[in-house]
């Protein structure tokens, strides 16, 4: 007997389940900046030098690059749902550990465990967005997912700052430990929209083995896409205000602005980019969004242009960057399901997207050595370049997933 087709889901179930996923997304941003912020307070109370309260941040992504690509096994075994659980309550220890700190060593190890709770937020994310959300509206969730992590990272400095200056740190630091605790509250609170996503037990079994996509060259091509793009972008997050001063004799301030609009322009970008991400090829789009940006970094490489049009085209870069990430993301969906199957969404997810953290890890020590040579256009040409190996990688990517899955359509 012939099993019915489940339906697809509905508008208003797909419109919940991407805005709870939208919400913890949201909420591991939110910490991503809780150390960062306090850095004046606690280089003033602890003595600490610009490099030791940068090692916490390295510190923080090297545990979440590692937990990430671990954390995708763990999903895929235990569900999304529970270990979004453990995520949200190992970021509020974190944040608890940061305001009972007594000294460096403390804060590097709440560094370290706020890496392993935000390791599990991709895994489990994409878990859930794919399993549940119906393919005509992946785009939208997509995009959703990439706003909402712009809104938290918006919501961090604001919430932390306004209190560490009027109770002091510590009291900042619990606050964030409040958030969290508040977060995993309304996410058990609505438990039951995400549970349907879950598959049963005995339909985990990747398709070929547990470490089968390890095997897999279309995977590693997706971790590289995501090493280089995001090395780009945390060479202009870790330097473009000093680059654009010192290049084009500007105020920071006005540097800064730069900056600023990069990320307006990328948030905007993803925004834009969820309504063109469905259908085939979109190794194409993330082709042609990566050539506008890197066209971008090339003209403020030249040091040809005026001063005054340096914001401008940071924001269209970002834009253009930002655009990507909606394809970016149905890119990988195709290149899990090409060959392992539903089952290993979180593991595939978590590998790849760990690129992000080696990215982000990599660039302050790749371009920190031109910048204290003051080769400051030869950042920005790194950053050209970079992005055009991503074109290079999106590209095989796309060609790659098309193959395996013309393989295994039988003829």
């Amino acid at each position: 007997m012939a099993t019915a087709a489940a339906p697809v889901p509905g508008f208003r179930r797909d419109a919940t389940v991407i805005s709870l996923v939208g919400f913890c997304h949201g909420t591991s941003h939110f910490f991503h900046f809780v150390l960062p912020t306090l850095f004046p307070w606690l280089m003033r109370d602890f003595d600490l030098t610009f490099t030791q309260v940068g090692t916490t941040m390295t510190v923080f992504f090297v545990v979440s690059g590692i937990g990430q690509a671990l954390a995708g096994f763990v999903v895929d075994r235990l569900g999304a749902v529970r270990v979004l659980y453990g995520g949200i309550g190992l970021l509020s220890l974190a944040a608890l550990g940061i305001g009972l700190a007594q000294n460096f060593p403390m804060l590097l190890a709440a560094a370290a465990v706020a890496g392993l709770g935000n390791s599990v937020f991709h895994p489990a994310d994409f878990t859930l967005l794919n399993r549940s959300v119906s393919t005509a509206r992946l785009g939208h969730a997509f995009s959703v997912h990439g706003l909402s992590g712009s809104l938290g990272w918006a919501a961090a400095p604001v919430f932390v700052a306004g209190i560490a200056e009027t109770m002091g740190w510590r009291a900042a630091a619990i606050g964030a430990a409040i958030v969290g605790l508040v977060a995993l509250a309304f996410l058990h609170l609505n438990r039951g929209q995400l549970r349907m996503a879950e598959l049963p037990t005995e339909s985990r079994k990747a398709q070929g083995g547990t470490f089968a996509f390890l095997g897999s060259g279309v995977v590693w091509m997706c971790f590289l896409f995501f090493l280089l793009a995001v090395m780009a972008f945390g060479a202009l997050q870790n330097f473009a205000p000093p680059i654009l001063e010192r290049m084009y004799g500007v105020t920071l301030t006005f540097a800064a602005s730069g900056l600023t609009a990069y990320l307006l322009g990328n948030a905007a970008g993803i925004a834009a980019g969820g309504f063109f991400a469905r259908g085939e090829h979109q190794e194409r789009l993330v082709a042609v969004a990566l050539s506008f940006a890197a066209c971008c970094a090339v003209l403020l490489a030249s040091g040809a242009v005026p001063g005054w049009s340096i914001v401008a085209l940071m924001g269209l870069m970002g834009f253009g960057s930002g655009f990507t990430g909606p394809s970016r993301d149905i890119l990988v969906r195709r290149a899990a399901t090409s060959a392992f199957g539903a089952s290993a969404y979180g593991r595939v997810y978590g590998f790849v997207y760990s690129g992000i953290d080696t990215g982000l890890a990599l660039a302050p020590i790749a371009f920190g050595t031109l910048m204290d040579a003051a080769r400051y256009s030869q950042v920005l040409w790194g950053v050209a370049v970079l992005q055009g190996l991503a074109i290079v990688a999106a590209l095989a990517v796309g060609w790659r997933s098309a193959a395996a899955i013309r393989a295994s359509t039988p003829s």
